[in-house]
């Protein structure tokens, strides 16, 4: 069976432009989406966000965020080491200050840890990879690449921060290890190979000792020896998603939280469900805890409720206090604390930091008959607080914990909490809808905090795109509403139009116009991401007098700019410059390496070789300022390749053009090529002389010349010589011979060819399939060119794009570029290369390493992969043959032509056969000044393209109709025409009255 090859792609994205719509890449203000997951050094006192947000929080100073953007960030955090986050603490710490961040992922981040001595933030995302980022060193090292899966990558675990390796679980079904210190994968895991479970998916994942746990949409809690990769047991309960697990440090406690709205308690002992924690009303997202026995662990749900659970003391994990610190606006996707703060992330782009609570100073005290009915209720454990003293509870005491922060820990245990002896078997206070008619005064749910204590504001995400007709340009809408208008070719911003709907500016701002697709637009990461592939980056193309051009530069009427080569040629502008120097580099060094070889005084002189000859583009010496676009030779017009107009008729052998192959190829000067004359003809082009007028002649009588190819001609020599040797073989007269039989002489083998193809063999240098092959290529050349030629200078074999082809842009520096590559074997798009735009000089080698071949072709030889034109048929004919038709002898007048010839030349095509003597006239009209087009008896205008034509105008299946009349500024054509018409019709009457007068005569007279 063959493999299907890798396929690659080029990407990059406008992020790094304005700062209210889309930030640079190291401008402050956080993320643009939402945020998955936290993390925190103790040590180090840094705090790391997930889902593409994460931060961290350092003695250092400094912190680590990471969002659904792809990017980590990193932020300076002031704070008093001595202070203590209570609330009643006095001293407040400061908000973190954004310091830097580096853009790790091109999809979410979906879950981030510390590992390696938490020395390295590993990050698992959506575009299957896992990295590695080590914030904390100095040499400024780029996330790297440990290892990815083959489909989304939701969670990783690890068994402590100095661990040396990581696990990672997918949507794959599969848990991988990997080590941290460059050995790669370790161990594969098939989470649903044992019972072939569809549902095989890993959601959450912990690590602890000797135990691995993990949990997915089977409901299914899995155990898992880490050393052995061999499944341990599996503990059946949960009745929906396992969303996240803890567990303890002797690992013989496990908790999970699930979907289906509560948190279970699981003894590695007992083999089985221990508690069920029913505190949530909504499915739970977060568990965190630093605890050794989980004994304080704080949780967070898809309704935004964070809560803390303290059982200290308690005889099990349902009983204990449970209380609502924060609600936030959306769901609670992670949450972590420590040093005396509790930090949530939501699917906002921000970050909330609350004031921790201290569930040592109990619940206030009654103040109505309903609240001292409720606290008589409540019982008092008997282990006393930590710091060993009662603490007496009254109203007057702030540090008590309000009543209606108070949550039901389980629905079949009874309320408890510190500082209260009683109990109560009722209903969370939460469910309203479920408490009995004698609590129906019980007061709603209130958080601890109204407010958080400190907010990391994000920005503003990019959250849809409509690329508009003209296939340049973009409207995007962002997370706070405002339309924004973007160009692809120069990666900026062009116009805001504030809070609207995209449906309504659209209509504004769009064109009549039909370009084929080059690229693909994204707005999945929250910025406008462009993916180029080979396979249709090169199929759009533009006029260049459509383009907003400010550079002298001179165009031909037709020229066209191929979009695709034009972006790739300026994103990769710096790379370009540094495969130039070093090309001269390697050229001057071989030169020297070679010296030319001085002839020998008295010896026979031969004189010098031949020159060879230099196949590139020369600049015009006429304007030293301006380029222009070479011209043609034999004196013929320069032509646009594909720009012809051929006979599309059923039946017959089609007309086949002049033009090149390649529709997007600009031919170079010394290429010498049959071009068409006038650019729709399909006749030869006219060549001065005698010639000419032969070949005007002939082709007037509708003669047409055949040519064989090469096979062709090799198969008919062989064929003649074959005749000769059987008539040679033969004699004319067979008679009877007797049979001699003649020695051959033994064939001797020539293995001095067989030595020499394997000598040169292994002599030959292999071409590496990238874009270094290209480079070996040229420099075989070099060394072949100075081993025939040393006397010569070495010329160059790097043609880059004229400034005609490619006129110059200037897309930010910091604009992003990445190479991916899209594996058989892997489930998604594999990061191959990242950097920027100004960066890609300085990352030449690696680019060199993973870049395609035909990005080689392109920046280096100026080529472009070969093509098919995309034609559009149609047919032409007089407007109520007011006109001449300029169909054929045999009435045909279905044509063909290149989906981007514009309707102008359509009409020169008519006026040359209609009126040829119109443009010896002294003061000639151009042809569409006096021909008008049209389709569906509305007017077409003259720079309208086929393509256009026929999906705005036209808009049907079929060959596109179109209509020529003249606009009345030559009345001389119709007038003509219609005399023909009359002299052709009295001819026919004439002729008519002839047979008729034939038919009446008397037989003999």
């Amino acid at each position: 069976m063959v493999r299907r090859k890798a396929r690659q792609r080029i990407s990059y994205d406008n992020k790094t432009l304005t700062v209210k719509v889309l930030p640079l890449a190291n401008s402050p203000g956080g993320h643009r989406l939402g945020v998955n997951s936290l993390a925190f050094d103790s040590d180090n006192s840094i705090l790391y966000v997930r889902s593409i947000i994460c931060f961290e929080l350092a003695i250092t100073q400094h912190s680590y965020s990471a969002g659904r953007d792809g990017v980590l960030c990193a932020w300076n955090v002031a704070r008093s080491p001595s202070a203590k986050f209570t609330s009643g603490a006095a001293a407040k710490p400061q908000p973190p200050r954004f310091r830097s961040q580096v853009e790790a992922h091109t999809h979410w981040v979906n879950d981030i840890i510390l590992a390696h001595s938490k020395t390295a933030l590993v990050s698992a995302s959506s575009d299957i990879t896992v990295k590695v980022w080590r914030p904390l060193a100095n040499d400024g090292q780029f996330p790297t690449t440990i290892g990815q899966h083959s489909d989304y990558v939701k969670c990783l675990a690890a068994p402590e921060a100095h661990s040396d390796w990581v696990a990672s679980g997918g949507l794959d079904n599969k848990i991988k290890i990997w080590d941290l210190n460059g050995a790669g994968e370790r161990m594969v895991i098939d989470t649903g190979e044992a019972e072939c479970s569809a549902k095989g998916s890993v959601y959450a994942l912990s690590v602890r000792g000797s135990v691995m746990a993990s949990g997915g949409p089977d409901s299914v809690l899995r155990l898992w020896d880490p050393k052995s990769g061999k499944r341990i047991t599996k503990f059946v309960g949960h009745t929906d998603v396992v969303r996240d697990i803890l567990i303890n440090e002797q690992g013989d406690t496990i908790m999970t939280a699930s979907s289906d709205q509560t948190i279970k308690v699981w003894s590695m002992a007992a083999g089985r469900c221990m508690s069920t924690l029913t505190m949530h009303n909504d499915s739970v997202w977060s568990l965190y805890s630093d605890h050794p026995q989980l004994s304080i662990f704080y949780s967070g749900d898809r309704s935004g409720l964070v809560a803390k659970t303290d059982v200290r003391g308690s005889s099990g994990m349902d009983e204990g206090l449970s209380m609502a610190i924060a609600q936030e606006h959306g769901g609670v996707s992670k949450v972590i604390a420590s040093e005396g703060v509790v930090w949530s992330a939501t699917s906002s782009s921000s970050i909330n930091r609350w004031i921790e609570v201290d569930t040592n100073t109990g619940v206030e005290a009654a103040e109505s008959p309903r609240e001292e009915r409720i606290s008589s209720l409540v019982r008092r454990p008997s282990v006393p607080p930590m710091d060993g003293k009662d603490v007496p509870f009254s109203k007057d005491d702030d540090k008590a914990i309000p009543l209606n922060c108070i949550l039901k820990i389980s629905n079949v245990t009874p309320m408890t909490h510190r500082g209260f002896e009683g109990s109560v078997s009722r209903t969370s206070i939460r469910r309203q809808s479920e408490i009995s008619t004698s609590e129906e005064d019980l007061d709603e749910l209130v958080p601890f905090h109204n407010l958080p204590d400190a907010t990391i504001e994000g920005q503003n995400g990019l959250i849809k795109h409509e690329l508009l007709n003209d296939r340049k340009r973009v409207l995007t809408l962002d997370t706070a509403g405002e339309v924004i208008l973007w160009d692809l070719l120069k990666c900026v911003p062009i116009r805001s139009f504030g809070k609207r709907h995209l449906d309504d500016v659209r209509p504004e701002v769009d064109t009549m116009e039909s370009i084929a697709n080059w690229c693909t637009v994204s707005t999945r990461a929250g910025r406008l991401a462009v993916a180029l592939e080979e396979n249709y980056c090169f199929d759009a193309e533009m006029y260049a007098d459509e383009a907003d051009i400010q550079q002298n530069i001179e165009f031909r009427d037709d020229q066209r700019i191929n979009l695709g080569k034009w972006v790739l040629r300026y994103l990769f502008a710096s790379l370009i410059d540094e495969e130039i120097r070093r090309d001269e580099a390697y050229r001057k060094q071989l030169k020297e390496s070679h010296p030319p070889i001085k002839p020998r005084s008295g010896g026979l002189h031969l004189g010098s070789l031949p020159p060879r000859k230099i196949d590139n583009w020369q600049k015009s010496d006429e304007d030293s300022e301006s380029i222009s676009t070479p011209r043609a030779r034999n004196g013929l017009p320069a032509v646009t390749p594909g720009l012809t107009i051929g006979v599309a008729s059923p039946g017959l052998a089609q007309v086949m053009s002049n033009g090149t192959a390649n529709a997007y190829r600009t031919p170079n000067a010394g290429e010498e090529k049959a071009v068409s004359g006038d650019y729709f003809s399909t006749k030869p082009p006219q060549l001065p002389g005698p010639t000419a007028e032969k070949a005007a002649d002939n082709s007037s009588e509708g003669k047409a010349e055949t040519t064989q190819s090469p096979n062709d001609t090799d198969k008919e020599t062989k064929s003649s010589l074959f005749g000769k040797k059987l008539r040679l073989g033969f004699p004319r007269k067979l008679t009877r011979r007797p049979s001699v039989e003649v020695a051959k002489p033994p064939l001797v083998e020539d293995k001095s060819d067989e030595s020499s193809d394997k000598s040169s063999e292994k002599d030959e240098k292999p071409i590496d399939d990238n874009f270094h092959g290209v480079v070996q290529k040229m420099r075989i050349e070099y060394d072949s060119n100075i081993a025939h030629y040393p006397e010569d200078p070495l010329i160059t074999c790097i043609q880059t794009s004229m400034p005609n082809e490619t006129p110059v842009l200037k897309p930010p520096p910091l604009t992003s570029v990445i190479i991916q590559e899209d594996s058989p074997d892997s489930g998604g798009l594999a990061d191959l290369y990242r950097g920027t735009v100004g960066s890609a000089g300085l990352d030449a080698d690696l680019i060199e390493g993973v870049a395609p071949t035909w990005l080689g072709e392109l920046l280096l030889r100026n080529k472009t992969p070969e093509k098919d034109i995309v034609k559009v048929s149609f047919v032409l004919q007089p407007y109520q043959s007011l006109l001449p038709s300029i169909a054929g002898p045999d009435g045909n007048a279905r044509l063909n032509a290149n989906r981007m010839l514009r309707a102008k030349k359509i009409v020169t095509y008519v006026t040359d056969r209609i009126d040829p003597k119109g443009q010896d006239e002294e003061d000639p009209l151009k042809p569409e000044e006096y021909i008008d087009l049209y389709c569906h008896d509305q007017p077409v205008p003259h720079n309208m393209t086929l393509a256009t034509l026929r999906a705005h105008v036209w808009k049907t299946g079929g060959d596109v109709m179109l209509y020529y009349r003249s606009n009345g500024r030559k009345p001389h054509l119709e007038k003509q025409h219609a005399e023909a018409k009359e002299r052709l019709a009295a001819l026919e009457r004439r002729a008519a009255e002839e047979a008729a007068l034939g038919s009446e005569a008397p037989p003999g007279g």
